[in-house]
Formats: structure tokens, sequence, C-alpha cells
């Protein structure tokens, strides 16, 4: 390569000469390098409120992952594919006929409706079921198992926001099966697209798609593997399926292009 580029360089002498010849093969040098790694520069652009990345697990199931900060959410109903918003996020809790059937809270008002109405996001619907809370006033992430979003506890019910789903007891070790079949996981060993929202001990929030099929262990098992090993605290399944769903400015999953009805949005992109 240096041969070819020797013969095509225009004759230069001197050390003025020796210095622009010096410049144009560290800038080569450059851009080579930022071409090799433009895909890590994308995922942690320092201009940006999140980061993105793909994770592979040692069982083959690929995780799309956006980490950013609890205080960056706000939770949203729309009636759209998340793909079709302008918003950066994933798809929230389950729903059935455009009703929220999983508990969806900012500053203890439901996301659609008011609060105890049916479908407004008050209250997971049929069962007590994992519920991941981020307590502003605390500065802390849980999961509550929760019929109602009155049912929560908060340091202060006008700073927090609830998401709810099924619980991925994190820590639980064999029994999270167990409790995940009590809150009525849908689809528990087929393969199908998986969504989920986890959080780590530095209280980043991770938001989590499957880039295929799998079933409900082998998503816990990858997120347990790659997203942030050992780190990890708690975190719940999302809806699945074809609402498995993710923006942002690298990448657009749409899973089988259904709306959907509820996200969590970032407040900052």
């Amino acid at each position: 390569m240096f041969i070819v580029l020797k013969n095509r360089l225009p004759v230069l002498k001197g050390r003025r000469g020796q210095l622009l010849v010096l410049g144009f093969l560290l800038g080569l040098i450059l851009s080579l390098a930022v071409a090799a790694f433009s895909e890590t520069a994308l995922f942690h652009n320092p201009f940006r409120h999140y980061t993105y990345s793909t994770y592979k697990s040692a069982g083959g199931v690929k995780l799309h992952a956006m980490r950013t900060s609890p205080d960056n959410i706000e939770l949203k109903h729309i009636r759209s594919n998340v793909t079709n918003t302008e918003e950066f996020g994933i798809n929230g809790g389950f729903f059935w006929n455009g009703d929220l059937l999983s508990i969806a809270v900012m500053n203890d008002k439901p996301i659609r409706g008011v609060p105890h109405e049916y479908g407004s996001g008050w209250t997971n619907i049929d069962y007590p079921k994992g519920t991941l809370v981020w307590d502003e006033a605390a500065g802390a992430f849980s999961v509550q198992v929760v019929e109602g979003a009155n049912q929560l506890q908060v340091t202060d019910r006008s700073r927090y926001w609830a998401q709810g789903g099924v619980s991925m007891a994190l820590g639980a070790g064999a029994k999270w099966a167990e409790q995940a079949r009590k809150e009525d996981m849908p689809a528990f060993g087929e393969a199908r697209l998986r969504s989920g929202a986890v959080y780590d001990k530095q209280n980043n929030l991770w938001l989590l798609v499957s880039g295929e099929p799998c079933t409900v262990p082998e998503f816990r098992s990858a997120v347990l593997e790659v997203i942030a090993p050992g780190q990890l605290v708690d975190g719940i399944f999302l809806d699945g399926d074809g609402s498995s769903q993710m923006r942002n400015s690298q990448a657009a999953l749409k899973g089988d292009s259904r709306e959907v009805y509820q996200m969590l949005a970032l407040r900052r992109k």
C-alpha cells in the first residue's frame, strides 16, 4: 500500500515536504480507523442522552440495548408502531383493543384516562404483576408486585414513574420462573420476540429488545449474561412478540408492524 501511495504522491523536498507527507499518511490512517470503528462510535456518541449497543449471548440470542438515565424516561400513550413515531425508545406493557393492561403511571397519574379507570394504565389487569418503579425523590429503582398504582410504595407521589410488565426476578435464582408464571407471563416456552427493561447498580436503565424470536428463559439468560454482567439488579419483561419494538438514531425494530398503545420514550435524545 505504501509503495502505491509513494508513486502517486507529488515529489516534495525538504522538511516541509516531509511534514506534508506525514500529515497525509496520518490523515489516511485516522480515516481508516474511523471507518473501522464507526459503529462503536455511534453506540457511544457523547452528544446523545443514551447509548445503543447490540450483544449476542453464548446461546445465540441477539439483544438490542438502549441505556439511559431514569430521569430521561417519559411513559407515553401512543396509537402507532414505535418506529412510526418521532420518539426514541421501546414498547411498553401489555394491551388489548387499545386498553392498557399494565400499569403506566407518571407522578401518580395514569397516562390514559383517570385513576382506577379500566385500561387507563392505573392497573395491572387480572393479576398483581412486576412493576418497575423509579422513585425520583429517593433516587432508587425497585420492582414491586402490585395490582394497582395506589399500592406502590414511593417517597413522593408527585415524583415517580411506574411501568408494569412481568417480574424478571433477577435475584431470585431458580424461583424466577415460578414467579413469572404466577404473573401469567405469555408464551413462556415459545419462541417469540421479547422486550424488557432492567436496571443496574449505577441506576442505569437498559431498554432491551431481542433481535430474533426466543423463549422467556432464553431471553432472561441472555440479559444476565451480556448486559452489565455482575451489575444488574432487577427488571421486568415488557410486551413481546410483534409488540417488541425499538426506535433510535441507529435502529428501527418494528416487530410485526402492529400498532402498540404505550411506550417508554426518551425525554432527551
